[in-house]
């Protein structure tokens, strides 16, 4: 009897998750229109400092003029994109707070950090006599 109410317990949950994704999938054929047009709105911007302080955005260089230009024409497009901030380690502080100062003041405030995962040390196997 309990594995029944296992398996009825199991078919139940399955249902349970299944359902609202077949009632919410509502197919429609939308009309074509010629003034249509796809959005090329980026979701995020690539904003990479080098260990010389150097600022690429999507592995372009950049001077400063030129990159407040680029991040207010993103910033106009989508306000909600995210930048990506790479900095090398030997970069100082104060360098990377001056790029994401200028990336606040274009208008975008969404700003993520990008990061190395940290090599894992594996302890050597020890033999057992």
């Amino acid at each position: 009897m309990t594995p029944l109410i296992d398996v009825m317990l199991v078919l139940v949950v399955i249902f349970i998750l299944t359902a609202p994704l077949l009632v919410s999938a509502v197919k429609v054929d939308l009309p074509k229109a010629e003034g249509a047009k796809a959005l090329d709105a980026p979701k995020f911007v690539a904003l990479t400092v080098d260990k010389t302080g150097q600022v690429y955005v999507d592995n372009k260089v950049l001077v400063a003029e030129a990159l407040v230009a680029v991040l207010q024409g993103v910033a106009q497009k989508n306000p909600e994109a995210e930048v990506q901030l790479r900095a090398d380690a030997s970069v100082p502080y104060g360098r990377v707070v001056e790029v994401m100062g200028v990336a606040q003041k274009a208008g975008l405030s969404r700003i993520g950090f990008v990061t190395d995962a940290p090599a894992i040390a594996t302890a050597p196997a020890t033999a057992t006599p």
